[in-house]
């Protein structure tokens, strides 16, 4: 789409704003739409002419000015972030180290701020797998409503986990949670945390992995895609996986944080290169590293239709690397039904409510991880030598030790 019809569409829309009835002919001339009562074809008369609903257009207009992103009750959600704070420090205590550290993002510099929760019982020198937990978005932040599971990698399986706070998250004041870079700075943000892991003597950065939930998948998609990464594997839990289908199905109230994000200021149709940059489903050919997917027939927020399209992908083109797993119609929670379907923790509670595919979903995940990163081997350690005893050639028994190779 030139310019110039770029430039009449949203002078039509701000006459039908005003309550104006517009006439919009597309012509050859390039002439500019035309506001009125009656309405008339303008010069080349070709296209579009009558009353339009000001109602309608109000409803369908999206703007690009970053002055007109959603605002939010900034002070309320610093409260309940030192609220989610004050529980895991409570629930944890005695069971798992909780820290709130910060780190600078490669990005612009930008201080994010981060959970690490660790055995209490530290190994030595690389002594410990870890892995970067993403959570959902757009506008959320690491909360309790995933403490059963933490609980679980980190006291019962020994690995490290950091939880980057990326830009836009909530409880951190207006200033980050207008940042908001949806697929890009905020991705950058996420993988620097290894920057953090590094200065962590314990952890070994040969076995570092990625897993985020909706928002928080289609991070990692887009990082396990780009190179130079890091990590070792992935796992992208009812990601997030084409911003053209998402935004067209979402409709423009959604499609507002888009466009008036400031590094992006578009439609997909006025930046078509930017929109598939931003969506993991065109960046899969550069998979370089395990991936598990999981994603529910009865999803209402990410339609299933759309995971459907990267799980086939997925199968199509990186079958060595791609382990898939689509869960029809579990039981829901909450009123996007499927969408959190392995993530169903009772609130007051804190422990996990499980169904048959939540249990599925979450065993197939730490046998996923605890494969590729195997958090039980204390690297810190040289391995047990494996020794045999054989014949020379003078009868003499020699035993001949050799150390095992690493593991994956």
């Amino acid at each position: 789409m030139t310019t110039s019809t770029q430039i009449r569409i949203r002078i039509a829309a701000a006459l039908l704003l005003a309550g104006t009835s517009v006439s919009f002919a597309q012509s050859t001339g390039g002439g500019a739409p035309t506001g009125g009562r009656g309405g008339g074809t303008g010069s080349g008369g070709r296209g579009f002419q009558g009353q339009m609903d000001s109602v309608r257009a109000r409803q369908l207009y999206v703007s690009t000015n970053p002055k007109d992103l959603p605002g939010a009750n900034f002070a309320q959600q610093i409260t309940q972030k030192n609220r989610t704070d004050s529980i895991w420090f409570a629930r944890f205590k005695g069971v798992l180290e909780v820290r709130k550290v910060t780190y600078a993002s490669r990005a612009d510099g930008l201080t994010i701020p981060a959970y690490v929760f660790a055995p209490l019982n530290k190994r030595g020198p690389n002594g410990h797998a870890a892995m970067i937990w993403v959570h959902q978005g757009i506008h959320a932040n690491w909360d309790e409503s995933l403490l059963p599971f933490v609980k679980e990698a980190v006291a019962d399986r020994g690995y490290v986990l950091i939880t980057p706070e990326y830009r836009g998250s909530t409880g951190f004041g207006e200033a980050f949670y207008n940042a908001q870079d949806y697929g890009g700075k905020e991705v950058v943000d996420v993988i620097s945390a290894m920057d953090f892991l590094k200065t962590l003597p314990y952890v070994d950065m040969a076995r570092v992995g990625m897993m985020g939930w909706s928002h928080g998948g289609y991070i990692t998609m887009l990082n396990a895609t780009t190179p130079g990464h890091g990590l070792r594997a992935a796992a992208s839990l009812v990601p997030v996986t084409d911003l053209f289908f998402r935004l067209s199905l979402k409709g423009p109230s959604y499609q507002q944080n888009f466009a008036a994000m400031k590094d992006v200021q578009a439609l997909p149709f006025e930046n078509v290169e930017e929109y598939i940059k931003r969506s993991p489903q065109y960046q899969i050919e550069k998979l370089d590293i395990p991936m598990l997917v999981h994603v529910s027939t009865n999803d209402l927020d990410v339609n299933f239709v759309e995971d459907q399209m990267m799980v086939w992908k997925l199968r199509a083109l990186k079958s060595d690397l791609a382990e898939t797993k689509i869960y029809v119609d579990p039981p829901g929670w909450g009123g996007t039904v499927g969408h959190a379907f392995d993530r169903r923790v009772d609130p007051v509670t804190l422990e996990r409510l499980d169904t048959p595919e939540q249990i599925d979903s979450w065993n197939r995940i730490w046998q996923f991880f605890d494969w590729w990163l195997r958090p039980y081997e204390d690297r810190s350690k040289p391995p047990a030598p494996h020794c045999s005893t054989r014949k020379s050639g003078s009868r003499r028994r020699q035993t001949d030790c050799r150390h095992p190779s690493p593991s994956p």
